[in-house]
């Protein structure tokens, strides 16, 4: 469509996608770099070709530690217990600092569309434009924000439909989801630009708890990539006389009045290294924005890692931008 700047008449401009909240998480993620950041929130659209954000900010020059969400799985779904046993430790959750908060910024802007480009220009100090490729679902419930160019952000995610920033679903309704999410990734780590595209997120392996009811876990049972010796368990991790490449896995809700989950994974190895029964050491913290689409339904999620290694070295710091979608 052509682009319709709102007039001094009051003309309306045409939402992005007819959409106007979005969930976004995009990131500066470059190589050579420790200045590295990622940011997670929403944008919402005005028909007066306004645009305002609400953001939380992780940035590699400062690094926040992990944050504790005071979510304890119940027994229905985690265990004390050792041995053969096939639920995940019983564990606060941990998330990354800051996210049980009030975002970290906000900002307002103005936007264009000119075809299938929406243009953003925020109204900072620093120069800062972005254009996303606004992508329909098939089903016309949901729109897609592909990245196409930023000032500062590399890579980004957005997904956006009419259902207000506070409708969430419950953690049944997440775990009753019946299409396939797929993830896409791109993280820094040691210095290294990874993606890892379409990879299956085994929803379905995930328990739910008997009455902490805003909790999912998994504990895979073996990973054939990650957790071995070199990743950090001389002794117990795969490839060792023990052979312990387990992953501990939770999902939980962290707000209910907004979109806000997050996902803490690590590997049982590593609490075995430190003879832990939780693992204290660099885990994964991941938190998560539900896609909530027009109907209300759970679509899947946009997320950031900010898991930031603990002291002064970022070269182990690991820092993503994703989404877990049946949308792609």
């Amino acid at each position: 469509m052509p682009s319709q700047p709102a007039n001094a008449a009051g003309s309306a401009l045409s939402l992005p996608g007819g959409k106007a909240t979005y969930v976004v998480s995009q990131g500066h993620l470059k190589a050579a770099s420790q200045q590295n950041w990622v940011r997670l929130g929403s944008y919402s659209f005005a028909a007066n070709g306004t645009v305002t954000s609400s953001l939380y900010l992780w940035w590699q020059r400062n690094p926040t530690a992990r944050q504790r969400t005071g979510m304890v799985p119940d027994s229905g779904c985690t265990t004390k217990a050792g041995g053969s046993n096939p639920r995940p430790r019983t564990c606060e959750v941990l998330t990354a600092g800051g996210f049980t908060g009030a975002p970290d910024e906000k900002r307002t802007g103005t936007y264009t569309l000119s075809g299938d480009v929406l243009s953003i220009r925020w109204k900072i100090a620093q120069t800062w434009t972005e254009q996303w490729y606004v992508r329909p679902s098939p089903d016309g419930k949901l729109a897609r924000l592909d990245l196409k160019q930023s000032s500062l952000a590399t890579h980004g995610y957005g997904y956006g439909s009419n259902a207000a920033v506070g409708t969430r679903r419950a953690m049944s309704s997440v775990k009753a989801f019946p299409g396939a999410l797929r993830q896409d990734l791109t993280s820094w780590a040691h210095g290294k630009i990874v993606k890892s595209d379409n990879q299956p997120f085994g929803l379905s392996s995930f328990r739910a708890c008997a009455t902490t009811t805003s909790c999912l876990t998994y504990l895979q049972p073996s990973s054939k990539g990650a957790c071995q010796k070199e990743g950090g368990c001389p002794k117990y991790g795969g490839g060792t006389a023990a052979n312990v490449s387990s992953i501990q896995y939770y999902l939980t809700k962290i707000s209910n009045t907004d979109r806000r989950d997050t996902l803490w994974h690590w590997c049982t190895c590593l609490a075995m290294e430190r003879d832990e029964f939780c693992y204290t050491g660099n885990s994964h913290v991941k938190p998560l924005m539900q896609i909530i689409d027009d109907s209300g339904a759970f679509r899947g999620w946009v997320g950031a890692e900010a898991s930031f290694s603990i002291g002064a070295a970022r070269g182990t710091d690991m820092i993503a931008v994703f989404r877990i979608t049946d949308f792609h």
